[in-house]
């Protein structure tokens, strides 16, 4: 199956942009949230380098981010960039679990591979990738369960309609 980020720009925008006036863009090296302000009238959703994974990522982080972060820069999240300390990159994980469980559940609706992202290639230590894995799929066993909050459910089943995946069950998602 081909994914094209084009054909992500699209459906996300089909999906929300009238009704949550936000829009999926491609941007260059950083991915950043954009609020509206007086120069451009709709939130965007700046992704990096035309990656697939890259869009769906910082979809995940508007789907966690509620009415007053979407008016913000970047959600006005904490970032602390590559390169961090055992505790930061704890502090890192704990935020991340939720981004990345929704960013699982679309990327299965996408049948599109999902990797868990440490995103600290250059700390003082090796985290431990699959214990927070563990942590991403419990996340997302719990999602499943309780029922997908509504941007993410909307969005997984217009991929669902693209791609002719099936509806989403628990044993599709493996830690590996």
């Amino acid at each position: 199956m081909s994914h094209q980020y084009t054909d992500l720009i699209d459906i996300f925008n089909q999906t929300f942009f009238k009704s949550f006036n936000t829009k999926l863009e491609l941007g260059g090296d950083e991915p950043i949230y954009l609020p509206a302000d007086e120069t451009v009238a709709h939130h965007r959703i700046i992704f990096a380098r035309g990656f697939y994974a890259s869009a769906l990522h910082e979809i995940a982080h508007w789907c966690v981010a509620g009415p007053k972060r979407r008016l913000l820069e970047d959600f006005g999240y904490w970032y602390h960039p590559d390169g961090r300390s055992e505790q930061v990159q704890a502090e890192f994980e704990k935020v991340e679990i939720r981004p990345q469980a929704y960013e699982w559940i679309l990327s299965r609706s996408a049948g599109f591979p999902f990797t868990v992202s440490c995103d600290n290639l250059s700390g003082d230590f090796e985290p431990d990738r699959l214990a927070f894995m563990a942590k991403v799929h419990q996340e997302v066993l719990s999602i499943l369960q309780h029922g997908l909050p509504e941007r993410v459910k909307m969005l997984s089943q217009a991929l669902q309609s693209f791609y002719q995946t099936p509806e989403l069950t628990a044993e599709q998602f493996e830690i590996k």
